[in-house]
């Protein structure tokens, strides 16, 4: 039983009196390599994590959406008969997620709900793609809408971007949406084609959270979008998908060195990301590590998107018994890096991850080991609690 989900659900019938009609899921992820090319219609590698958002919800018959979050022990009420406020806080993704749905002419329901999640906030494991996600699925189920986990994608998506503020891509929404147990998932954010991809046998996905946090509003985030912009209206290019190291070399006077920069990280990054698939089916699982490594490197030096906490996980990581590779994910500026590890030497890489940790930033680490999960789902409720 989850404790996340056994949670939600006794907050509500203790809030509400009775049991929720059913329990709304949506995880969410670490991407094993291809970070900060989803904009540029780039290929990435995300998973969907076992940590999710979790609704307890029941149809209301009026106009009111009344959500209580547990995780910040507050409350919130939207009536979908009036515009929505722009609110700071938690509060904004729900009004955010109606809006869009609003604006997609949704016949939205009433209903009433409890909330909790166990994704670390700020950590690069997008907490706010899940939470999107989560209350597109619960809007579907209430307001019986056929659920279209892509569709449901570029709304979560469109939500963040023009209602919350940050200009993202579509990785994080598409992969809390449309993740399969077992399997990390191979996009191309341009066509939104999904490839399955299984996780290399007797090997660890480890999330490795530094307990350094940034926000993405009020970071570089939206700067870096609008340099790779930038740099693909030089290099003529409608995305920079679609320019090669060989129009990048033969543009570079046309280009700021930073710019450069920028571009070679994206154009690097998108082949490494279809080397790895390469290397994930052919068991070449060394390589696969060396590409990790080589795309923090990239990240660190041409996007410049690491940080020290960062940089000294993944040389912890590095040093550890059972590692092949590691590399920051996530936006950056903080958060976590992800580590391949052979599965008989989890346990010794743990532990020296923790001391190399702790000497080099006195920190303790959050590690996590992935069991990749399915994307966002509905589920009847506990019969006992």
């Amino acid at each position: 039983m989850n404790k996340i989900a056994f949670n939600v659900q006794q907050a509500f019938e203790t809030r509400f009196g009775s049991r929720p009609t059913h329990l709304i899921r949506a995880p969410g992820r670490v991407n094993l390599i291809g970070e900060h090319t989803d904009y540029s219609g780039g290929f990435v590698m995300p998973l969907a994590l076992e940590q999710a958002h979790w609704i307890a919800v029941r149809p209301r018959n009026d106009q009111a959406v009344i959500l209580h979050s547990l995780d910040y022990d507050d409350s919130t009420k939207v009536n979908l008969t009036q515009p929505q406020l722009h609110l700071k806080g938690w509060q904004e993704y729900l009004n955010g997620v109606v809006w869009v749905l609003q604006e997609e002419n949704w016949p939205l329901s009433g209903w009433e709900g409890v909330m909790a999640g166990d994704v670390p906030q700020g950590a690069g494991l997008s907490s706010s793609a899940a939470l999107e996600t989560a209350l597109i699925r619960t809007f579907a189920e209430v307001s019986e809408i056929s659920w279209k986990p892509k569709i449901a994608a570029k709304l979560a998506q469109r939500a963040e971007s023009e209602w919350v503020g940050v200009s993202c891509g579509i990785m994080d929404q598409l992969i809390s949406a449309c993740g399969v147990s077992g399997h990390a998932l191979f996009i191309d954010c341009r066509n939104l084609d999904i490839q399955q991809v299984p996780l290399p046998e007797r090997h660890r996905v480890i999330i490795l959270d530094t307990k350094t946090r940034r926000g993405l509003v009020d970071s570089h985030y939206n700067e870096r979008h609008s340099q790779c912009k930038e740099a693909s209206r030089i290099l003529g290019k409608s995305l920079l998908r679609d320019a090669t190291l060989s129009d990048l070399d033969a543009q570079s006077a046309s280009l700021k060195p930073l710019l450069y920069r920028r571009a070679k990280h994206v154009i690097t990054e998108n082949e490494r990301v279809l080397q790895a698939v390469n290397a994930m089916r052919a068991g070449d699982h060394q390589f696969l590590g060396q590409l990790m490594q080589d795309s923090h490197k990239s990240l660190r030096d041409d996007f410049e998107v690491s940080n020290t906490a960062l940089d000294e996980m993944v040389e912890c990581a590095l040093s550890a018994p059972g590692c092949l590779g590691a590399r920051m994910t996530g936006a950056g500026f903080g958060g976590c890096a992800v580590a391949l590890v052979t599965a008989e030497k989890e346990g010794d890489f743990v532990n020296s991850i923790r001391e190399c940790y702790l000497k080099k930033m006195s920190l303790q680490p959050q590690i996590i080991s992935c069991t990749p999960a399915d994307g966002a789902s509905r589920h009847d409720p506990l019969t006992e609690l």
